[in-house]
């Protein structure tokens, strides 16, 4: 199925990653691009509504972005500071 490229709400500034979440995202044979893609698009994953709408204020207010992607069984985070300078993908083990 072709889906729309979404369209980049933010800057994601420096990427990072923790060790634990690349090898979950190669383990699956997926590219951390996608989940950078979907998170800077706003597609927030499977966030609580109220932590999805707490995103969309985050846009506007500049506070820190959060948006949680099933991989397999397991939950990977990606996180953009409030400032916008860092991107970090990560496990929630990791935090």
């Amino acid at each position: 199925m072709n889906r729309p490229i979404p369209t980049c709400r933010f800057p994601l500034g420096n990427i990072v990653s923790t060790p634990a979440a690349l090898s979950l995202i190669n383990a699956h044979n997926l590219s951390p691009f996608h989940f950078l893609t979907l998170h800077q698009g706003g597609q927030w994953g499977i966030v609580p509504p109220d932590d999805a709408r707490e995103n969309e204020l985050a846009l506007i207010s500049g506070g820190q972005l959060l948006s949680v992607y099933l991989v397999g069984k397991e939950r990977l985070w990606v996180i953009t500071d409030a400032d916008r300078s860092i991107t970090t993908l990560l496990l929630p083990d990791d935090y």
